[in-house]
């Protein structure tokens, strides 16, 4: 690879050079192995390495493929990564940079799921899991404040936010259909009162217009597949409808009303409406598979983010573990472990195939509204909403982490029964909150640091 200082280096005027193949390669399997943290940490890893380090995209065209991404649903982190592999080296460029950033994270989870249910019921093994579940929810509300510190800039956004939360905690409202409101209260707010709902990329009004090798190659007319044709829509569609759905209409055809055809319809359903990434669509996700499928216990699906926190990759890997457990405790006549692996990876394919529809599908024509105010209002608003559904999540968690029971309202509301509460999970949670939210210790050391002090409880405790 062609060496270029990074732009924090003083007279740094190299133009920067594009990336062969075999470079690009490199460095998403580089990604895909160190994207801890999150999709903030995985968007500031993608944005060292691709902006400041390598300068293969600039950075006004990597807000607007952010923005792009956040607006779908699905990981936005995974589908930044194929939109520019795409823009870099085409098709077969934005399927190596998505299929990079799964691979690792899913073979771990893998083995952390079939180590979970072969082992989960151990005093050792739920000692662990109480301080993971006690370090998770301190990283969801770390989450809210991060998230909230950045998309609430001022109280038109604070009151989406709050009605998103009612609409989603007290009134049991869909949540596409909160999103879907969010957008569209961002795109006619932008219109009556433009200062509220549109400004800079991100968000400080001061993007510096950086020009990667993706923008020299636009404007010599080399990036020819970025411009919508007549027959692109349709051409995409028709190949990649059956790509992502055809597996699943085999297997119904072949087994009916199974285990396998409600884990290939349900996370179909989820990849068209998981706005705003794992966090704010979990919920959802976990009250179907608790109360609507019994795949799982509700406590479960607390450990399942806790081990998709673990591993690299998009968070939204925690749907590969409700796929297994679902599939192992009804593996019929297969082997429960390789029932729960064919579960895994079906989820898998449902879940992170519509990632590369949406990108090859829409790309083109997102390129060509570079500069577009009403998509950045309407993103904004819609990031105030998802900041809204995720302090639903955080609640949520609390009350299934420090409480033994709950009980769900007539509405869908979760009350807690106070006389349930769980000290130990109490005192973890406090002190996961302070090392992360006033120590400022990392997310992989509290994590182990609880897991190590739910032992130590278990030791003392009894």
């Amino acid at each position: 690879m062609s060496a270029v200082a990074p732009l924090h280096e003083a007279g740094n005027v190299e133009a920067p050079a594009a990336p062969t193949f075999a470079e690009a390669v490199k460095v998403w399997a580089k990604i895909g192995l160190l994207s801890f943290g999150g999709p903030a940490g995985q968007i500031a890893l993608m944005h060292r390495e691709l902006v400041e380090e390598r300068r293969w995209i600039g950075e006004q065209r990597f807000l607007h493929a952010l923005n792009y991404c956040m607006l779908l649903p699905g990981p936005e982190a995974q589908q930044l990564a194929i939109y520019i592999g795409w823009l870099l080296h085409r098709t077969v460029g934005g399927l190596v940079a998505g299929i990079l950033f799964v691979v690792p994270g899913a073979l771990v989870m893998l083995i952390l799921s079939s180590l979970y249910v072969l082992y989960g019921d151990m005093p050792l093994v739920e000692a662990l899991f109480l301080g993971v579940k006690a370090a998770v929810l301190a990283i969801v509300i770390e989450a809210v404040i991060r998230i909230g510190r950045r998309a609430l800039k001022n109280r038109a956004m604070v009151l989406i936010a709050v009605a998103a939360f009612i609409a989603i905690y007290a009134l049991n409202v869909p949540f596409p259909l909160i999103i879907l409101l969010a957008g569209l209260t961002g795109w006619l707010g932008d219109r009556i009162f433009p200062g509220l709902f549109s400004g800079s990329a991100n968000g400080k009004g001061d993007v510096v217009d950086i020009k990667g090798a993706v923008d020299l190659m636009f404007e010599r007319g080399e990036l020819t597949h970025v411009k919508p044709t007549r027959w692109h829509a349709p051409r995409t569609i028709a190949i990649w409808l059956p790509i992502w759905l055809g597996p699943v209409l085999v297997i119904w055809w072949f087994t009916g009303a199974s285990v396998w055809t409600e884990i290939g319809r349900f996370f179909s359903l989820m990849a068209v409406v998981t706005f705003g990434g794992a966090y704010a669509v979990l919920a959802y996700v976990a009250q179907a598979a608790v109360q609507s499928f019994g795949w799982l216990a509700p406590g479960e699906m607390v450990d399942g983010l806790g081990l998709a926190e673990t591993t690299p990759g998009p968070l939204i890997l925690v749907l590969q573990f409700v796929g297994f457990i679902a599939a192992f405790r009804h593996s019929g006549s297969l082997n429960p472990l390789l029932a729960g692996s064919l579960g895994a990876l079906l989820t898998l394919w449902v879940t992170f195939t519509p990632c590369f529809f949406w990108i090859f599908l829409g790309a083109p024509y997102i390129e060509a509204l570079r500069g577009n105010r009403a998509l950045s209002a309407a993103l904004g608003a819609i990031t105030a909403a998802v900041v809204g559904v995720i302090m639903n999540l955080a609640l949520w968690f609390a009350l299934h982490v420090v409480f033994r029971e709950v009980h769900a309202m007539s509405l869908g509301m979760n009350v807690p029964v106070l006389s349930s509460i769980d000290w130990r999970a109490a005192l973890l949670s406090l002190a996961a909150m302070i090392a992360i939210l006033k120590l400022k210790i990392g997310m992989l050391p509290t994590l182990a640091g609880s897991a190590l002090a739910g032992v130590l409880l278990l030791a003392v405790a009894g």
